[in-house]
C-alpha cells in the first residue's frame, strides 16, 4: 500500500477486488462479502501480524495480493496452520509452488520461472551470451536471479558477475559501474517496482541501455513502470507480462472501468487480483461453504479459469496457476498513440511451457505423490 511496490500493486489491488465483489454480486451463500486491506510495508513481521489478527480475531477467510516474496512466504505459512487460504498475485518467487508450497496456498499471476523463461530465452536468441545480474537482496531477486541464470546457463550462455542491492535503493551509480566493467552483453534487472524504475533511469544515464550490442533486461516490467520511466529511455526493453491492458475488447473493457477508478490502467497484479477473488467467490459458491478450506481449494482446482485475463486456466495440485504469458517489447515514442499505448505482444508463451514442469516440482505434495 505505501513503497516501492505500491504502483503496481497497492490501493489499485484494493480496487480490483472490490469490482471482482461487486461483479459477483457482493453477496455469496447468502452472505454480504467484506473486503478489508492492509500495509504489510514489505515487512514479513508485519504482514504475519497482520494475517495472523485477521485469521484469529477478524474471521478472514481468504487473503491475496502479498507482493512481497518475503511477505508472501511467511503468510502461506500462517494460511496454512490455520486452514485459510491465501492467492498470491504479487509475489514472484517460485518457493511459493515449490518446497514451501502449501495445500491452500495459490500462486495465480506469474513466478520467476516464467519471466526466466520469457526474458531470458528471448535475450539468448538475440545473442546475449554474457549476463550479469543486478538483483534485489531478498526472496524475489534471488529467485529471479536464479531462475534466469539457470535458463542462460542451459542455453549456452555465461554468468558473468552479480551485484546485489537493498530493497528500495535510489542510487545504483556503484552498482551498474560494476556491471559496466563486466563487458557484459546483457545487463539484467532481477528487482521491481521502484527499483526496476530507477535503475533504468540511471542506467540510461550512464549510456547503458543503448551502448553497442549490450543489453539491459528488465526482468519484471509493468505498465506503470514503464510510464514512470518514460518511451524515450524504456524504448525496445523485452520482457514477460501475464496481462496487458490493450490485448483485445475484453482487457481494454476491464481496463477502462479500472481506469475511471483508479486514473491509471491496471497492471498484471492488479488484473490477476481480480481472478483470484472471483474464482474463488466462484469455488465458494459451488462448494457451499466458506469455512471449509479443503472443500473451497477442491473447486477451485476442478474448474476451469476464465475471465478476461485468463482462457481455460487451471490451478495445480502445487498451487500454480498455469495460463499464457506474454514476451511484450515497449514502444518507440513514435509508434505510441497516447499516454498509455506503451508495448506490444512479441509472441505468446502457452502456459504448459511458461512454468515450472510438475514432473519437476519440489512440492511435497506432489512429490508425495510420484
Amino acid at each position: 500500500m505505501s513503497g516501492l511496490y505500491a504502483d503496481i500493486t497497492g490501493p489499485g489491488g484494493v480496487i480490483a477486488v472490490r469490482m471482482a465483489v461487486e461483479d459477483f454480486g457482493g453477496r455469496v451463500l447468502d452472505r454480504h462479502i467484506e473486503v478489508v486491506s492492509g500495509d504489510h510495508q514489505n515487512r514479513a513481521d508485519v504482514g504475519s501480524g497482520i494475517a495472523r489478527r485477521w485469521f484469529d480475531v477478524e474471521g478472514v477467510h481468504m487473503i491475496t495480493g502479498l507482493g512481497n516474496s518475503s511477505v508472501a512466504l511467511s503468510v502461506q505459512q500462517l494460511a496454512r496452520e490455520r486452514g485459510r487460504i491465501n492467492i498470491v498475485s504479487g509475489a514472484a518467487t517460485t518457493e511459493l509452488t515449490g518446497r514451501q508450497c502449501s495445500p491452500t496456498g495459490v500462486h495465480w499471476t506469474y513466478d520467476t520461472y516464467a519471466l526466466a523463461r520469457g526474458t531470458g530465452t528471448a535475450l539468448l536468441q538475440e545473442g546475449g551470451q554474457r549476463w550479469f545480474f543486478l538483483t534485489a537482496d531478498y526472496a524475489f531477486g534471488h529467485a529471479l536471479e536464479r531462475d534466469t541464470a539457470a535458463v542462460v546457463l542451459a542455453g549456452g550462455g555465461t554468468v558473468v558477475g552479480r551485484a546485489r542491492h537493498p530493497l528500495n535503493t535510489a542510487d545504483f551509480s556503484s552498482f551498474l559501474l560494476t556491471a559496466q566493467g563486466a563487458r557484459a552483453d546483457v545487463i539484467a534487472l532481477a528487482n521491481a517496482g521502484g527499483d526496476t524504475i530507477n535503475a533504468v533511469k540511471q542506467a540510461a544515464e550512464f549510456g547503458l541501455t543503448r551502448s553497442g550490442n549490450r543489453r539491459l533486461a528488465a526482468l519484471l516490467m509493468m505498465v506503470t513502470d514503464v510510464r514512470a520511466i518514460g518511451l524515450q529511455t524504456a524504448q525496445g526493453l523485452v520482457f514477460t507480462e501475464s496481462f496487458y491492458w490493450d490485448m483485445d475488447d475484453a482487457t481494454r473493457a476491464f481496463s477502462q472501468r479500472f481506469f475511471e477508478r483508479h486514473g491509471a490502467m491496471p497492471t498484471m497484479l492488479q488484473a490477476g487480483m481480480y481472478g483470484a477473488t472471483l474464482h474463488y467467490l466462484r469455488a465458494v459458491q459451488a462448494a457451499g461453504t466458506a469455512d471449509d478450506a479443503a472443500a473451497v481449494m477442491a473447486r477451485m482446482r476442478e474448474m476451469p479459469i476464465n475471465d478476461f485475463m485468463t482462457r481455460d486456466g487451471r490451478l495445480r495440485e502445487d498451487g500454480r496457476v498455469i495460463r499464457d504469458v506474454h514476451l511484450m517489447q515497449v514502444k518507440t515514442p513514435e509508434e505510441s498513440t497516447g499516454p498509455w499505448d506503451l508495448m506490444r505482444v512479441v509472441r505468446t508463451i502457452p502456459g504448459d511451457q511458461a512454468f515450472r514442469p510438475l514432473a519437476e516440482s519440489e512440492c511435497p505434495l506432489v512429490v508425495s505423490r510420484r
